[in-house]
């Protein structure tokens, strides 16, 4: 065991720790705001809408992320129309793909938990709102995106620990998270086991700490609801 070659690179994966996190939360934070009103699609009476969230969803939750990644990150490059765009020099950002991948697969996912989540709420609270002689985008803000995160939160957590563990990908396209770290670790010292484990051990602590943070969140979602009723 040779433990002093970790110690001495704790700096290195404090950086890939802090890549990690903001890999994670940047993707969460922007699909979650694209993710519900893709919901609301996804729900629509208009079919050509209903379907073309559909297939959105199907495409990225039926094909793996790293090759989602690869096409965007390497696809891309292969033409030349996109490497003459005013969109290359973002495209060609490792940060930018792997983000935009990142994205764009956890919407697909979150889209399809809100969806369900909408498909649950009772009809009388619906009618209720309606007899009220709300709009539709009144109902949305005070009674169906409430009620459908309610429904959704669990689920949701589930997906924000996914996506967590998904950055790891991130390290096939040179960027140094604890994964990235880790392997570079490996092919300097030529050590395995040592590396991957405090990687591991970080990624527990991660999840430990977005855990019980999701949880606080639920309590006090919880405790909102119930002084909005009361």
């Amino acid at each position: 065991m040779n433990w002093d070659v970790i110690v001495e690179n704790l700096p290195l994966y404090l950086e890939g720790a802090k890549l990690t996190l903001i890999l994670a939360f940047a993707s969460l934070g922007i699909s979650f705001f694209l993710a519900i009103p893709l919901a609301f699609l996804r729900n629509s009476e208009n079919a050509a809408f209903r379907y073309t969230v559909m297939a959105y969803t199907l495409v990225f939750r039926g094909t793996p992320l790293l090759v989602q990644l690869f096409l965007i990150y390497f696809g891309l490059a292969q033409f030349g129309l996109v490497r003459e765009s005013v969109l290359w020099p973002w495209l060609s950002s490792p940060m930018v793909c792997v983000i935009a991948a990142f994205v764009l697969n956890t919407t697909a996912y979150s889209t399809e938990i809100f969806a369900g989540g909408l498909r649950h709420i009772p009809v009388g609270e619906i009618e209720a709102a309606r007899a009220y002689g709300m709009s539709g985008l009144v109902q949305a803000r005070r009674i169906l995106i409430p009620a459908m995160l309610t429904r959704s939160l669990p689920l949701y957590g589930n997906e924000m620990i996914m996506m967590l563990h998904a950055t790891s990908l991130a390290s096939t396209v040179t960027l140094l998270e604890v994964t990235g770290v880790a392997r570079n670790i490996t092919l300097n010292y030529y050590i395995q086991f040592e590396p991957y484990v405090t990687a591991a051990a970080i990624y527990l602590v991660l999840t430990f700490a977005l855990v019980s943070a999701f949880q606080l969140v639920q309590r006090r979602w919880a405790g909102y609801l119930e002084s909005r009723i009361g």
